[in-house]
């Protein structure tokens, strides 16, 4: 994208090349790559990021690692995860450290992220992938609503649009693992 022109839901993305698409509403996703040469070099496992396990132990028994660079098991989800946001940075950051001290750790929390641009704004948790059913259920349309990602009709994640204080009931219906449909998640979170 070169540019954005317009306002409000009447967007339109210019490429590089000229061309305008027309758009509702825009989000910019800029992800990292993880700086785990060091890691390399000290012969620690690396796939996506530094291995660590539920206590953040790397593959080296005195090496912990926390934040973006770490790929843990996303236990809610089952599987593996390397996570570009500041929830995930601070809360496995203090587990982390709480296991370095010889603390019982295992870190099982679900991550959120989250943007605001301008009046709107969003908090997201769980998996979110093109492939994956959408269910959007709108209080008003592109405004304010709630979309939920599904795969084998079971909510792998939750997308708050201007929808605030969920996030804890996104996650919980994400754990339940409970077989939904369309019209069941209709007002489910709001």
């Amino acid at each position: 994208m070169a540019d954005l022109e317009g306002q409000g839901t009447e967007l339109k993305l210019v490429t590089k090349s000229n061309r305008r698409i027309a758009a509702h509403g825009v989000v910019a996703g800029i992800g990292i790559v993880p700086n785990v040469e060091l890691a390399v070099a000290a012969g620690i496992k690396v796939d996506d990021g530094i291995v660590v396990d539920h206590s953040l132990r790397t593959s080296h028994a005195e090496v912990f690692a926390a934040g973006d660079v770490a790929n843990y098991h996303d236990h809610v989800l089952g599987a593996r995860r390397r996570v570009e946001h500041e929830d995930l940075a601070n809360t496995m950051g203090k587990a982390a450290g709480q296991s370095m001290a010889e603390a019982s750790v295992n870190f099982t929390h679900s991550p959120f992220f989250y943007s605001d641009l301008f009046e709107i704004g969003y908090e997201a948790v769980g998996e979110f992938d093109s492939r994956l059913n959408v269910v959007a259920d709108w209080q008003e349309k592109y405004q304010t609503g709630v979309l939920y990602y599904l795969a084998d009709n079971r909510v792998r994640g939750v997308l708050l649009w201007n929808v605030w204080g969920k996030v804890d009931e996104a996650r919980a219906l994400i754990a339940s693992g409970e077989t939904v449909t369309a019209a069941s998640l209709k007002g489910r979170i709001s």
